[in-house]
């Protein structure tokens, strides 16, 4: 972490996000802010807050694009939520302290990958050795029922009582079996069986649905820790080597690891290094006292405690936002960030205005980025052996069909690319497949063919680009 200063920073964000500099200024110098709230003593540490930030721009222009790639650097938990998705406490819709479950959620995930890495040599050591016994199985050996130990009746519907599960058969391991597998353990090492199937058995795991109901989320939380106290149920499934090596090493990693001290971890990563994202702030800002706009209101309300800094119980265990970074996001076409309530006002001193993209912008965005659009459609016709390339004119023609269209209709920034793009590559992503094509030059007279009608004539552009 010490590495990333601000200009570190800076250049990272560069080479996926063009222009708004001074966006990417103002979240490096919040991060290093970060960094240098870590080498205070433990007094100080308390004190120094987190300056959240209020982005103010039209769509498009890379508002999330920037938080989401701050998260990425700095490899912290991060999780976007929409303001417009949450109501007062009471209404339909999810409650607010639902973002901050979900960033520990994430935490869960980001701290559960490092400690799996940790143990990953020795988990698939296991995991190997258990394909291995099932291409190359022993000699069962039966187990004898045991005695109800003089319980009578009463033993017998305590064991009714118990979960199916599914326990490891005991073997004989002969000479020549212990041979073949340990043969098989190499090939499988070396890639030679990755095709061939083999049947294993995992522990059932229940699929998880999210909620919008608050009270639902209690009673799905609660029915989890009980599913934790039963022993895990196993379940039968065919799939290739490779897959079933990822499967089990994945598993047999879980059971590896300590889950509480995951828990602990990620509770800490959240709470020092977790970044929350709340888009659509300009939906709920509002100054009127009509019904719909006290509801606005009362789900600023609801948000200010989180922002401000307060304890939220999660199934791991109780969280403190107080340095939770959070970057605040909206339009604001119809109102103000000054029509938000004054106590949530406060709490975003940062405010950083992005600049809506220009046709140079739009130009560097086709080409420049490390993964950039042009990129992506090149590399996607590639794997059908059609090599593309764009002159300067075409992508420049392109551009400029992007402005035209974000200021005849409505303005969505960059994403106006991705509609441009498609329509332009229609035919050659269609037809690709199945014809020769070779290399392919994609100049503005194509561009044109491809785009002028629709552009002109404004009621089809509204609905195809």
């Amino acid at each position: 972490m010490n590495q990333l200063t601000p200009r570190t920073v800076v250049q990272e964000l560069d080479k996926y996000i063009i222009g708004q500099d001074e966006a990417k200024r103002a979240v490096a110098i919040a991060l290093r802010n970060r960094i240098r709230r870590l080498k205070l003593d433990d007094e100080m540490r308390e004190e120094v807050k987190p300056k959240n930030l209020l982005m103010i721009g039209p769509t498009g222009v890379g508002k999330t694009e920037i938080a989401r790639r701050l998260a990425t650097i700095a490899q912290a938990p991060f999780v976007k939520v929409e303001a417009t998705k949450y109501t007062e406490v009471g209404y339909v819709g999810r409650d607010v302290e639902s973002m901050v479950r979900d960033l520990v959620e994430n935490s869960i995930r980001i701290v559960k990958a490092q400690q799996h890495e940790l143990v990953k040599d020795q988990a698939q050591a296991k995991a190997i050795e258990k394909i291995a016994k099932a291409l190359r199985p022993g000699q069962k050996v039966e187990k004898k029922a045991p005695a109800n130990n003089g319980l009578g009746m009463f033993g017998d519907m305590f064991k009714m009582m118990q979960p199916a599960v599914d326990e490891e058969p005991e073997e004989i391991v002969s000479d020549e079996v212990a041979s073949s597998r340990r043969q098989i353990r190499q090939q499988i090492r070396d890639g030679l069986l990755d095709k061939h199937e083999v049947t294993i058995k995992l522990e059932e795991k229940k699929l998880q649905l999210n909620s919008l109901n608050p009270a639902m989320e209690q009673m799905m939380d609660m029915q989890e820790s009980l599913n934790a106290l039963k022993p895990k149920k196993k379940i039968e499934r065919t799939v290739t080597v490779k897959e079933a090596v990822e499967l089990l090493t994945e598993e047999e990693a879980d059971r590896l690891v300590n889950q509480e001290d995951i828990h602990q971890k990620a509770l800490k990563l959240a709470q020092e290094n977790g970044i929350i994202f709340i888009d659509e702030m300009d939906k709920i800002a509002t100054k009127n006292q009509n019904a719909g706009e006290v509801s606005r209101q009362g789900v600023q309300r609801d948000i200010l405690p989180i922002v401000e800094g307060s304890q939220v119980q999660t199934k791991y265990g109780i969280i403190n936002t107080d340095h939770i970074l959070f970057i605040g996001s909206g339009a604001f076409h119809l109102s103000k960030p000054s029509d938000l309530i004054p106590e949530l006002q406060g709490r975003f001193p940062i405010r950083v205005n992005l600049n809506d993209l220009t046709k140079d912008d739009f130009v560097r965005i086709l080409q420049e980025p490390k993964n950039a659009i042009i990129k992506q459609y090149q590399a996607l016709l590639a794997t059908e052996g059609v090599t593309i390339t764009f002159d300067e004119t075409a992508i420049n023609k392109m551009a400029e069909y992007a402005v035209q269209l974000n200021e005849t209709t409505d303005n969505i920034g960059a994403r106006r690319l991705h509609t441009i793009l498609e329509t332009v590559l229609e035919e050659l992503l269609f037809e690709s497949a199945e014809m020769q094509m070779g290399e392919i030059q994609i100049t503005e007279k194509y561009v044109t063919q491809r785009l002028d009608k629709i552009v002109e004539n404004r009621d089809l552009s509204h609905y195809i680009l």
